[in-house]
């Protein structure tokens, strides 16, 4: 169980940082496709991240099944935030 946990960890941090990006091109740029993925990003890390450390410390197994909604929100946010870049939604509106 300490792969799960480690698993849950690492993603979670990716996307903290993910998250973190998002709110402040959100905030730059005045895009809401990008503050809607962050939105994403933390409702990923409470399903994936939440359900895995509920699996692995808890050991709660029907949890497990909640983990690729979390997943699914994951790429979401990161479809939402790339989608953005390549539109060139994110331009400076000064």
């Amino acid at each position: 169980m300490l792969a799960v946990f480690e698993t849950a960890a690492r993603y979670q941090m990716y996307h903290s940082l993910g998250m973190v990006a998002a709110g402040l091109a959100g905030r730059a740029f005045d895009c809401p496709r990008v503050t809607r993925a962050g939105w994403c990003f933390a409702a990923g890390m409470l399903l994936f991240c939440g359900s895995l450390y509920g699996v692995s410390l808890l050991g709660i197994r029907w949890l497990g099944a909640v983990t690729p909604i979390g997943g699914l929100a994951f790429i979401t946010g990161w479809t939402l935030f790339g989608w953005s870049v390549w539109q060139g939604t994110m331009v400076s509106k000064e």
